[in-house]
């Protein structure tokens, strides 16, 4: 059976909510059909990025009275980057929209980004906390701000010029949009979103960006010079990667060993 909606939540050590976003995440999916952005079958990918607690556990519980539940699990923490990739690449659906495991952009924002992909106007639909639109209903603190805002301004100027919230947790990309990314990326923590991004404008994929009601969780595990740090090293990373042409070669190799099958 063909899947029109694919929801990749990625997650790490998440068993005291994981219940309440999954429960809220499949009752708004459920009333997706009609409306600006119609939607039948879907699928909720849980992706468990090593946890040492039981979110495996909770998770699969939830799937016997939530069918369109699933979780794929590895045992390492690898970092969201990469339990982002696996759940792109395993999901079936012709949209494929990831969103965190906090809940922090209702699913009720989900039509926002899901209706310019339906329609074909655009490849990529991410959403947006500085954008026309935007609703912070309960704010960040000052250093969360500040975090942010830079990381922004850094990479605007010299990554992806335009996009106004880059780091945001709430993006949907086509099938094919998702298949042509993911398959290439290499940056397994928080910068990961840049190199989404970077390789979408190299492959002139049409992106959108929408605001979105957004709501802070006291609860995030950013660490704010631990996290800014590796943000750095990963963006020099993907920097190197693009002027080096590594991005190309990677999608070749895969190309030809997927041929030689």
């Amino acid at each position: 059976m063909s899947i029109d909606l694919s929801i990749i939540i990625p997650e790490f050590n998440e068993s005291e909510r994981i219940t309440s976003t999954l429960e809220r995440v499949d009752r708004f999916a459920r009333r997706l059909r009609g409306g600006s952005a119609p939607v039948g079958s879907y699928e909720i990918i849980v992706v468990d990025d090593g946890s040492s607690d039981d979110t495996r556990e909770v998770v699969e519980q939830i799937s016997l009275e939530l069918p369109a539940v699933r979780c794929v699990r590895y045992e390492n923490n690898r970092g969201k980057g990469h339990a982002v990739r696996v759940g792109m690449l395993v999901a079936t659906g012709s949209v494929r929209l990831m969103t965190d495991a906090d809940c922090s952009i209702p699913p009720e924002e989900m039509p926002k980004l899901l209706e310019p992909l339906i329609s074909k106007r655009a490849d990529i639909a991410i959403g947006s906390r500085y954008s026309e639109g935007a609703d912070v209903m309960v704010k960040q603190p000052a250093w969360r701000i500040a975090w942010s805002r830079l990381c922004n301004t850094v990479i605007q100027r010299t990554l992806v010029g335009g996009i106004r919230d880059t780091q945001c947790g709430f993006k949907a990309f086509t099938a094919s949009a998702a298949r042509e990314i993911f398959s290439q990326t290499r940056i397994d923590g928080w910068a990961f979103d840049l190199e989404v991004l970077a390789l979408a404008r190299q492959a002139n994929l049409r992106i959108v960006e929408r605001g979105v009601a957004w709501e802070d969780d006291p609860r995030t595990r950013v660490n704010p010079i631990k996290d800014f740090v590796s943000v750095v090293r990963e963006y020099r990373k993907i920097r190197h990667n693009l002027r080096h042409g590594v991005y190309h070669q990677q999608l070749a190799s895969v190309s030809v060993s997927h041929s030689s099958l």
